[in-house]
Formats: C-alpha cells, sequence, structure tokens
C-alpha cells in the first residue's frame, strides 16, 4: 500500500481508503463479513477509514468503533461527518455551532475514540453562517477532539475561497480536506475545484470512484440487469438513471482497455483516479472482501501516458460548473 500526505498536512493516508456505511448488524452473518472486510483492509496497510452520523442513523459508527477499538489508535487515521439529522428536535441538524458540538460528542462516544483525525462538514448549511461554522470546527481542534477539519459536497470554490479569507481573517486554524465525488464519469471537480485546493494546499479524499458501480463493468448494453447488483433495488435509483446507452458504450470499451493493461475495470477506474497528485486518496466501499482485494491493487498501479490520452478521449470529457457556491 502506498500513502499520501492530505493537501500540505503532515497527515499521510493509504491511497485507498475504506467507506464504512454499515449499519448496526450485531449477530448476523452479515456483520461477520463486514467485519472481515474492516480486518483485511488494516492487514494489508488501509490506515483511513471513513464513517459518517448520518450513516443508518449512528449505526455505521458504532460497527465501525466496536472493529478498529482491537487495533492501536495511533496507527489508524478515522474520520466522521456532521450535517444530517441526528434527532427530531430543530437544533438536531445543520452546521450550527450547538449541532456540531453535540455531534462530535456522540460520534467519539459511537466510534469509541477520544478524537477523530478529520472532521467533515457533510454539505453546506445555508442556514448558519459560514463564520459560525469555521470558528466551530477550529475550536474543537482547540480542544483536541478533531486534529484536521474540512467539507464535502456543496462547497463549490467560491465557497472554499470565502472559507479561506475568513480563517485567514479570524486565525481559524486551517481547512485541511475536502471529501468530494470525483470519478471517470463524474469529473465536475475538474472544472476549479481542485485547482482551488491545489492553490491552498487542500487536501482530496475522493468517493464514489466506481460511480455507483457503472465502472466496475457488470452493466452490459442490452443485457439483463446482474442479479443482486445495485441497480435492482437502490431506492433513489441513482444507478439506473447511468445506465444509458452511451455510458454503457463507454465502459465496454474502457474494459477493454483495461484487459489490455493486464487488469480490470475497477482496479484501471480507481488508478486514473489516483493519477493526479492532487488526490490524497480514493475512498472506496465493499460488500465482500474478495471485492477489497481487487481495489487494494488499484494502490501503486501506474497507467500508461498514452492510454490515458486514450481514455480521455472515450470519455470525451467535457469540463461544467455544478452552481453551489
Amino acid at each position: 500500500m502506498k500513502y499520501r500526505n492530505v493537501g500540505k498536512s503532515g497527515l499521510k493516508i493509504s491511497e485507498i481508503a475504506l467507506g464504512s456505511w454499515m449499519t448496526d448488524l450485531s449477530g448476523t452473518a452479515q456483520e461477520e463479513t463486514a467485519k472481515e472486510i474492516v480486518d483485511l483492509a488494516y492487514e494489508n496497510g488501509v490506515n483511513f477509514f471513513d464513517c459518517a452520523d448520518a450513516y443508518s442513523a449512528g449505526g455505521a459508527e458504532k460497527f465501525l468503533g466496536k472493529v478498529l477499538n482491537q487495533y492501536p489508535r495511533r496507527e489508524l487515521v478515522i474520520s466522521s461527518k456532521v450535517f444530517y439529522p441526528t434527532g427530531n428536535g430543530i437544533n438536531d441538524r445543520g452546521l450550527s455551532r450547538k449541532h456540531i458540538f453535540d455531534s462530535i460528542d456522540r460520534s467519539l462516544t459511537n466510534l469509541q475514540t477520544e478524537y477523530l483525525d478529520m472532521y467533515f462538514c457533510h454539505r453546506y448549511d445555508e442556514s448558519t453562517p459560514m463564520e459560525e461554522t469555521l470558528r466551530a470546527m477550529s475550536d474543537l481542534v482547540d480542544q483536541g477532539k478533531v486534529l484536521y477539519y474540512g467539507v464535502s459536497e456543496e462547497w463549490g470554490s467560491a465557497r472554499i475561497e470565502k472559507a479561506e479569507r475568513i480563517i485567514r481573517e479570524e486565525h481559524l486554524h486551517p481547512l485541511t480536506v475536502v471529501q468530494p465525488q470525483y470519478n471517470m464519469m463524474d469529473r465536475y471537480i475538474e472544472n476549479s475545484i481542485i485547482a482551488t485546493c491545489r492553490d491552498y494546499g487542500i487536501g482530496l479524499t475522493t468517493f464514489s470512484p466506481l460511480s455507483q458501480g457503472l465502472l466496475t463493468g457488470k452493466y452490459k448494453k442490452g443485457q439483463p440487469l446482474p442479479k443482486g447488483s445495485r441497480a435492482t433495488h437502490q431506492a433513489d435509483h441513482q444507478i439506473n438513471k447511468m445506465l444509458t446507452d452511451e455510458n454503457l458504450d463507454k465502459v465496454a470499451k474502457l474494459s477493454k482497455m483495461a484487459e489490455e493493461l493486464g487488469t480490470n475495470m475497477p482496479i484501471m477506474a480507481m488508478a486514473w483516479i489516483l493519477q493526479r497528485p492532487e488526490i490524497s486518496c480514493v475512498i472506496a466501499g465493499a460488500s465482500k472482501p474478495s471485492q477489497l482485494q481487487n481495489n487494494l491493487k488499484a494502490s501503486g498501479f501506474v497507467i500508461p501516458k498514452d492510454a490515458m490520452k486514450e481514455i480521455d478521449q472515450i470519455l470525451d470529457f467535457h469540463r461544467f460548473e455544478r452552481h453551489v457556491g
């Protein structure tokens, strides 16, 4: 496993991180499989484990905390997120100082740790002044509950730059990391976010590297949906909306390229992300140990320059702006 610094900070994380969205699986066969995946990740050099208080209403944090508690804390990089509702109260959501302070204590308890290595604003809160949010996050660093803080989706370049101005004027602890979605099919951060993060020395811990499963190569044009796949049961049907003929044709060409490079589509898709030096890691999920074993091979896999050029020709990407600030 290879490691990279998170932006200009001294924190080093594994190129492949494990995202944990699991619920409380106590006493089930799924719990043993999930535990095996976390253990396998640790044994293969993964040190970054990402979670959020919103995943399974805190169940994911509790599960991850229980499994990781067996390992030395100093060897782990653990993150969580705050924003989504954690109760029915009017202040049980958002990025107010109150909700942030309530949420960090709950997350620390769930994860069985005294501090988080990274703490993310899960979304942007229109109802709370940015100054209040940034002061609260910086104060958590002063208190030792958080080592580094960052933001996730809905924080466009304009908002990141505004945050940097506030941090500088208020002499706050720095914004260290951004966690956006990024993959071959969703490259919106290339419009300006990557450049902004590079300019300010902010790390990028990207998620959804396989575009909801589209880039696994298991979906084929003109063929039935694979049994048990996300497209057969996902409630919001995100993956189904991406199963267009155009996308499936692209994936078919990319899969052929992966074979020619002596690998498979998931490895090539994640290695493609890691070709960018601004990217600190790829956060990947896994429902089976074999999936994780395969994902880990993306670390250190180098795609030749001519192949990278051919990939771009296949993807035919045109830059665009998401209007989120």
